[in-house]
């Protein structure tokens, strides 16, 4: 066979160029589990990356993260991930 495959007429790109994942970027995705549009949580759930707790903060901690607005929670998430990740838990 001595046609030329059609894959190799597309340009290469470099994985390097592709734009940075951000939060923002992501919360902007429309999520599909199953062929439906879901919530990210929905998806994240169904991933089995996410789940949910009952917490209790000090109201001055959930305020500065709610004076950020939406996505003040995933913000809150990304505090404890960062603290997790410069403390040993036992």
């Amino acid at each position: 066979m001595n046609a030329k495959s059609k894959d190799l007429l597309k340009a290469w790109v470099d994985p390097d160029d592709a734009p940075e994942i951000t939060e923002a970027l992501i919360a902007s995705g429309k999520w599909k589990v199953g062929g439906r549009v879901v919530t990210r949580s929905e998806a994240l759930a169904e991933l089995g990356m996410e789940g949910s707790a009952t917490v209790t903060l000090d109201t001055e901690v959930v305020d500065a993260f709610r004076r950020h607005g939406e996505g003040w929670q995933a913000k809150m998430n990304a505090a404890l991930r960062e603290w997790l990740a410069t403390h040993q838990v036992i």
